[in-house]
């Protein structure tokens, strides 16, 4: 169905316009192609960066395009109704600018229109192999040697790892927890910085994560993104905002699985008569299309909240933790609307259900966003 949106200008709504036109043209014929084979789409996401789309919430100035937050995520929503892989390559690309674009020197800052216009793609590399969730315990080191940093350790689930032009490292350049924390950039072609193979998903598999190996990696020491031991502090900032754009992804799959799971119902007859019409569909589709509402409208009030310069980092956690849930759920019951024809590939409802549970995952888990949220309100 067609969503009905409350755009804050013209010029958002002709945005919107814009990325379903591409999602048609461009995402629709080749999403099935490119996760069969398991084939990153980077030629597609240079498309999507001299559209504009890779730049959106951040100045014109830095070649980015001014957008709200809350117009930038609905985006993410359309990109992630046709392809949840390209939607997520975008929310991480837009998720690993922002160190430099806010914490970055002039000359850094310099790179930040190659880096929002799509020609540099990036990586934010925070995870390692036995340290997820908790971030401040990483244990990536960086040594100071004259001009460089010498960088030793692994990163984990690095999205556009082995793809991607620049990467965000955070790694410890002091002592032990958050402090001790800074944010390096370094460029692929950086010798000792080794991407692994791609991960094997159960699904994103055009965009499968993989582990960096970092072995003695240099970097010049004016790659230091904000101050020595600010790097926690820039990594839990963009995940505030890194976790509306998963919601989003979440919003947007979930829709289109509504939308694909209604048709069917429509048309699929049993009895003599339509399955939708049936209470215990009918029902299942009211739940559906009134959770994938709810999520979303959680989701733009804390990109409101962004876009007001207001705190939004705990309904941020709110909105990923509910969105992602209704995911995993709404894919579910459209699995079960479609019946067998649920549970084979010449539906896409199969993939949705695989691709939904990553996002539960990602960005910080969904257990995680509970224990933000309960301390929030407990101290």
């Amino acid at each position: 169905m067609t969503v009905d949106r409350l755009l804050p200008t013209p010029e958002a709504h002709d945005l919107l316009d814009l990325t379903r036109e591409i999602a048609t043209r461009e995402l629709a014929p080749k999403v099935d192609d490119f996760e069969a084979r398991g084939e990153f789409p980077r030629d597609i996401l240079r498309t999507l960066g001299r559209s504009g789309l890779l730049g959106l919430p951040y100045p014109e100035a830095d070649g980015g395009a001014n957008q709200p937050y809350e117009v930038y995520l609905q985006v993410l929503e359309t990109l992630a109704g046709t392809w949840l892989g390209i939607a997520e390559a975008v929310s991480v690309h837009t998720l690993s600018c922002f160190p430099v674009a806010f914490f970055g020197s002039e000359r850094q800052r310099k790179m930040l229109p190659d880096m929002l216009g799509g020609e540099q793609l990036g990586a934010y590399c925070l995870s390692e192999p036995q340290g997820g969730s908790d971030a401040a315990a990483l244990t990536t080191k960086a040594v100071a040697d004259g001009d460089d940093f010498v960088v030793s350790g692994t990163k984990a689930w690095i999205t556009h790892g082995g793809r991607a032009d620049f990467y965000n490292i955070f790694c410890r350049t002091g002592g032990p927890g958050p402090r001790g924390i800074s944010c390096l950039l370094a460029d692929a072609d950086t010798p000792g910085l080794l991407p692994q193979q791609p991960e094997r998903l159960m699904g994103l598999r055009s965009s499968a994560p993989a582990q960096i190996v970092l072995d003695q990696a240099r970097v010049p020491r004016d790659r230091l993104v904000g101050a020595d031991g600010e790097g926690f502090a820039i990594a839990m900032q963009a995940l505030d905002a890194g976790r509306l754009g998963i919601a989003a992804c979440a919003v947007g799959l979930a829709q289109a699985a509504v939308d694909y799971a209604t048709a069917y119902a429509k048309e699929r007859e049993q009895f003599g008569r339509p399955i939708g019409r049936f209470q215990g569909i009918g029902f299942m589709l009211a739940d559906m299309a009134t959770h994938v509402s709810a999520a979303r409208a959680l989701l733009l009030a804390a990109a409101r909240l962004k876009d007001a310069g207001r705190p939004f980092s705990i309904e941020a956690a709110k909105a990923k933790l509910f969105a992602t849930d209704v995911a995993m759920r709404v894919t579910t019951d459209a699995v079960q609307v479609l019946g067998g024809y649920g549970y084979v590939s010449d539906h896409p409802v199969e993939r949705w259900f695989r691709e939904a549970k990553v996002l539960q995952i990602v960005e910080g888990t969904n257990q995680i966003q509970r224990l933000v949220i309960a301390r929030s309100l407990t101290g």
